[in-house]
This record gives C-alpha cells, structure tokens and sequence, in this order.
C-alpha cells in the first residue's frame, strides 16, 4: 500500500510533456520499464541525455522550458522515453554502480606515488 501511495505521489511531480514521456528512475534502474502495445517491456538503456546540445529537441524547446538548461534527464535508446533520477539515489555516482573490489588482494599503488 505504501509503495502505490509513493508511486501516485512521485507521478504527480513529474511534468507531463505533449511530446514527451516523462517518468523517475527507480533506484539503481539501467534499462527502461516501458511497455508497448502487446505489453512486452522495452528493455532499452538508458543514457544520459544531454538535450540542450540536441538539434531536435533544440526545435521542440519544451523539456528546457519546464527544467531548466541543467537537468539530470535519462533517455531510453529505443523508445526514447525520458527517465528523472530517482530522489533515492545517492548523486555523483555511476549510473552503472560503485563495482567491486579485486578479489585477488592485489593492491596497485596510484600513478603519483613511487615505490621505494
């Protein structure tokens, strides 16, 4: 029940665009949920979208009109919907996540230090 009440508010921020399909990451989401007409998923990836430097979406103007010339804003590579980041990610990192570390226990020292 709590996650519907989150859904319907987290829906009711988003700007509804006539040309675009606006909606918000979940937290750690890298490929699109959308579905198409026979209800399968997209599955496309999503990019980071810099669409101030779009020539299309330079025409249109919408999307820099309602969020501004800075906005985090993903986009699906096939059905080029449009993703916000999820308030609950943390900022600054990798869409793809932090990675692991070596499971060999090899330690590499930086570029800037010099072994002795």
């Amino acid at each position: 029940m709590a996650s519907a009440e989150t859904a319907t508010a987290n829906t009711s921020k988003i700007p509804q665009l006539p040309n675009h399909k606006i909606k918000i990451k979940k937290t750690g989401q890298r490929a699109c949920n959308e579905k198409n007409d026979k209800g399968k998923f997209c599955g496309g990836h999503l990019k980071r979208w810099f669409y101030t430097v779009d020539v299309v979406e330079q025409e249109c103007g919408c999307l820099e009109k309602a969020l501004g010339a800075e906005a985090e804003v993903y986009r699906c590579e096939n059905c080029q919907t449009l993703y916000l980041p999820s308030p609950k990610d943390p900022r600054g990192v990798n869409v793809a996540g932090r990675g692991q570390l070596s499971v060999f226990g090899l330690t590499v020292p930086s570029k800037e230090e010099k072994p002795k």
